[in-house]
């Protein structure tokens, strides 16, 4: 079988859907694997290192994509990248079906069987394919770094003959993967973290990397998360309660790190434009949730802006600032997915549809929406 890695087209991109190391491992199962000329410059992984692990090297998209069985993806494909994709062809990227339904539709007529990797289920046999929690790993060390770049003072409380250099003080908005490893990365840097979510599994975990966990805590906290481990929309009245708890933080805070998601819907706002007028002249907000209308209102998709003294910081596709270990785990989500699927010798896939990992991934079969979230 022919596994196909193309070059990622969509803006801001920079990742790319395999490694060497991956291309190695295909390689022995029996694939064989075609990557487009230039796909891992971005990365900083050159052509030769593709072709010394096994890879033959095309000159096209057109020529990549042709006759594959199986083609891997960092983002959807375009429509014109789409055409290029054989009927019957298994398509595995991060889809983003909620932000582009059509796409999915496209998927099925084009008779693709289609798997977006950001729908894998939290199950623990599944962990190793995990592509959010690998790139929001990532994206949420890169924002504390973006920060401290940009913050005008020093990160850790130093003491010196000429006086006292006070700790910088981090908030941390939402501790899934991205914030966690938010807290931990401002800790090592030497701030004083604070973090809120409304999820109760929260508290330990913030607590246990040495951040205070801030949080209105009464019966709706305590049932606000779901059996997959998201958070729930909370009502208007938890909400209130919550907001007046922030703005009353904030004040007192010198860098926010917004990465508060929930799936298919508009990012929550936690940061009004009343609270980042209180906050201090020179404090930065770093909004990993504005690819999805931000945690903040203020915040500007793709720009470094700047309101009522305070920084913004909306870089887009975060994980794509920091491509060469972000395609590094992204190619081994991709490969501890798909590995069990070949067959020996690689000349087929042997797929069980009933399995939840197939089913809770795949978004089209045979020409057919299959996913229950995305029928009708």
């Amino acid at each position: 079988m022919k596994l196909a890695v193309p070059k990622e087209t969509r803006a801001h991109e920079k990742r790319v859907a395999a490694s060497p190391e991956t291309v190695k491992k295909f390689k022995a199962l029996g694939l064989d694997v075609v990557v487009q000329e230039g796909a891992g410059a971005g990365a900083r992984i050159p052509d030769a290192h593709y072709a010394e692990a096994g890879a033959t090297i095309a000159a096209s998209m057109a020529e990549t994509l042709k006759d594959a069985e199986i083609v891997l993806k960092v983002q959807r494909p375009t429509a014109e990248e789409l055409a290029l994709i054989k009927r019957g062809a298994m398509l595995v990227a991060i889809l983003a079906p909620y932000a582009d339904k059509d796409s999915v539709k496209a998927y099925a007529a084009a008779g693709v069987d289609s798997f977006a990797m950001e729908f894998m289920p939290r199950i623990t046999r599944a962990q190793s394919m995990d592509v959010l929690s690998s790139q929001a790993n990532l994206a949420g060390y890169k924002a504390v770094i973006d920060a401290a770049s940009q913050y005008s003072r020093a990160m850790p409380m130093m003491m010196t003959a000429a006086g006292t250099v006070a700790p910088a003080r981090v908030m941390v908005f939402g501790a899934g993967v991205a914030g966690l490893q938010a807290i931990a990365t401002a800790r090592r840097l030497g701030a004083i973290v604070s973090a809120t979510d409304v999820r109760p599994a929260a508290k330990e975990q913030v607590e246990s990397l040495g951040g205070t966990f801030v949080a209105v805590i009464d019966d709706e906290f305590k049932q606000a998360e779901t059996a997959a481990g998201y958070a729930k929309p909370m009502s208007a009245e938890y909400q209130k309660k919550q907001a007046a708890l922030i703005a009353e933080t904030i004040k007192k805070q010198d860098i926010a790190i917004c990465t508060a998601l929930i799936p298919g819907r508009p990012a929550p706002v936690l940061i009004s434009e009343e609270m980042v007028k209180t906050m201090k002249p020179g404090s930065i907000i770093v909004d990993l949730a504005v690819e999805q209308g931000g945690n903040c209102p203020l915040s500007k998709p793709g720009e470094v802006a700047e309101a009522f003294g305070v920084t913004l910081m909306g870089h887009l596709n975060v994980p794509s600032r920091i491509a060469t270990d972000s395609t590094s785990l992204y190619a081994k989500n991709l490969f501890n997915f798909l590995s069990p699927l070949i067959e020996k010798g690689g000349k087929a896939l042997t797929i069980k549809w009933d399995d939840e990992i197939i089913t809770g991934t795949c978004l089209t079969r045979g020409g057919e929406v299959v996913h229950a979230a995305l029928k009708g």
